[in-house]
C-alpha cells in the first residue's frame, strides 16, 4: 500500500506547534507520514492562529492559493485546524469551496475519522468543546520522541477574559492535565534523550485549579525537577496576576529552572490595564519583577506589549516605554491592537489613526532593539553555560541556548549535542551571541 503523505503548516503560538505534533501522531494511525512541501503531499493541513486579524487574513490567503495546487493534484485534501477553525467552523466550508474538512482546537483526536471520511469525498466540520481533562487522554503515546528540547502541555484554555483576547472563545475554559501523566511524559522524554522541557499552557500559573489532582504549578515544577536526565525547565505563558510567592520561591531553590521568564505586561498604563481587564497595576507587575530579580539576579525577562489599544493616549504609550526601560526586557513581542470578534475591546471607541499606531510601534521596536543590544553586550567577555541543541547553519558550528534564553553559536561538533558547554562570548550578533570554547 502506498504511503500517504501530509504537509502541516503551523501558525501562531507554541501551543499550536505542540498541537501540530499531536496532529501528526494522530495521522500516523491512518497511514500518513510528514513531508516538507505541498507538492509532495496527498493532504495539506493548515493549523491556524486568530489572535490578530493579520494572522487570520494570512490563513485565508494561503487557503485561496491552494486552488492552484488542486489544479496540479485534483485529489489533494485540504484541512484547517486551530483557532480560526474553532472560530469559524462550518462557515469556512462555505467560504472556501475547495476545503475538505475543518477541525477545532478540542477535536484533534477525531482526525483519523475525519480524514477517513474526507478521503471518501465527504466535507465536514468538527468543533465541539471538551471542557474536562479527558481531552488529554485522547492521544497516542509520543512514540519516536527525538531532539534535546521538548514542550509538554500541562493545561489548556483560559478563564481570564482579557478584553482584547479571543483565546477563551477558541481554546475554551482552563483545564489542567493530571500531574501523573505530565511526569510520565517528562520521564519518557528524558529516557529518549530530551534534556530540557518547556511546560506549556495558555496560563501555566493557574495550573491545578481545575484538574491537576491535588497539586499546583510550583509543586509541579519541583516534581519535574526530580526527573532524572532533565537538566533544564522552562515554562510559558504566565499571567502576572497569578505569579504567586510559591512560584517565585522556585526561582530561588530549583536550580534546573531557567533564568528566563516570559511575563506579558501588555501596557505600562494603569488606565489601559484596567480597560484590558488584566487584573493588576503597573506597581503590582513591577513588584513581581523586582522580587524575581532579587531572587535570581541574572534572570532575563521577555514580554508582550499591545500598541494602540482603544483609547490609548500618547501619555499611556509613554508609560509603556518607561516600563520597558525600568524592567530592561531582553525581548518584547509587540504589535498594533487588532479587534477580535466577541471581545469587549472590539466595541470600545478608537480615535487613534492607523498611522499614529504604526509610528508608536516603530518607536517601541527601536527602544527594544536598544535594550536587547544592551542585554546581549553584557555577556561579551564572560563564559555562558549553553545546552547544545544542534548544528548551526554556519559550517563547523553548533548552537544552543543559555539559561536566559539567548541563542549562542560556537565552533563545535555533532557529538556535543545534548551536553552542557561553557563558551566565552566574543561577539554580540544582535539576535544571537558568538562564543568560543577555550582550550583546556
Amino acid at each position: 500500500m502506498k504511503q500517504k503523505k501530509v504537509h502541516i503548516m503551523t501558525f501562531g503560538c507554541q501551543m499550536n506547534v505542540s498541537d501540530s505534533e499531536k496532529i501528526l501522531l494522530m495521522l500516523h494511525t491512518v497511514g500518513y507520514e510528514s513531508v516538507s512541501t505541498v507538492a509532495d503531499a496527498d493532504m495539506v493541513i493548515v493549523n491556524t492562529c486568530s489572535v490578530r486579524a493579520k494572522a487570520e487574513d494570512r490563513v485565508y490567503g494561503i487557503l485561496l492559493t491552494m486552488k492552484g495546487e488542486l489544479k496540479k493534484n485534483p485529489d489533494l485534501l485540504i484541512g484547517v485546524g486551530g483557532c480560526v477553525a474553532q472560530q469559524e467552523g462550518e462557515k469556512l466550508l462555505k467560504k472556501i469551496p475547495h476545503l475538505s474538512f475543518v477541525f477545532g482546537t478540542h477535536n484533534l483526536h477525531l482526525l483519523p475519522q475525519i480524514v477517513t471520511q474526507a478521503e471518501s469525498g465527504k466535507r465536514l466540520s468538527e468543533t465541539a468543546f471538551i471542557d474536562d481533562s479527558s481531552r488529554f487522554d485522547l492521544f497516542p503515546d509520543h512514540g519516536g520522541i527525538s531532539g534535546i528540547t521538548r514542550t509538554v502541555t500541562i493545561m489548556q484554555g483560559c478563564d481570564n477574559y482579557c478584553s482584547y483576547c479571543i483565546v477563551p472563545y477558541v481554546r475554551g475554559r482552563e483545564v489542567s492535565r493530571k500531574r501523573s501523566d505530565i511526569l510520565n511524559e517528562v520521564a519518557k522524554a528524558a529516557d529518549a534523550g530530551v534534556r530540557e522541557v518547556t511546560l506549556l499552557g495558555q496560563n501555566v500559573n493557574s495550573y491545578g485549579r481545575k484538574g491537576g489532582y491535588g497539586t499546583d504549578f510550583s509543586r509541579l515544577i519541583r516534581d519535574v525537577a526530580k526527573v532524572s536526565g532533565i537538566k533544564r525547565i522552562r515554562f510559558m505563558t504566565s499571567h502576572p496576576k497569578d505569579m504567586s510567592d510559591p512560584l517565585l520561591d522556585c526561582f530561588a531553590d530549583v536550580e534546573k529552572l531557567c533564568s528566563h521568564i516570559h511575563l506579558p505586561v501588555q501596557s505600562g498604563s494603569d488606565r489601559i490595564l484596567a480597560l484590558m481587564n488584566r487584573g493588576y497595576t503597573r506597581s503590582e507587575y513591577m513588584n513581581r519583577i523586582e522580587r524575581l530579580k532579587l531572587i535570581r539576579p541574572d534572570i532575563l525577562v521577555t514580554s508582550d506589549i499591545i500598541v494602540g489599544f482603544p483609547g490609548e493616549t500618547e501619555d499611556d504609550f509613554s508609560q509603556s516605554l518607561s516600563l520597558m526601560k525600568e524592567v530592561g526586557y531582553s525581548d518584547t513581542y509587540s504589535f498594533v491592537y487588532s479587534p477580535r470578534p466577541e471581545t469587549k475591546a472590539a466595541s470600545l471607541p478608537d480615535e487613534t489613526s492607523k498611522s499614529e499606531k504604526s509610528e508608536r510601534l516603530k518607536r517601541l521596536m527601536a527602544l527594544q532593539s536598544s535594550l536587547t543590544k544592551g542585554v546581549q553586550s553584557r555577556f561579551v567577555g564572560s563564559g555562558v553555560e549553553v545546552l547544545v541543541e544542534g548544528i548551526s547553519k554556519k559550517e563547523g558550528q553548533v548552537f544552543g541556548r543559555s539559561s536566559g534564553n539567548r541563542t549562542v553559536n560556537f565552533a563545535g561538533s555533532i557529538d556535543m549535542i545534548g551536553s552542557m558547554q561553557l563558551p566565552e562570548i566574543i561577539k554580540n550578533l544582535q539576535n544571537s551571541l558568538l562564543g568560543e570554547l577555550k582550550v583546556k
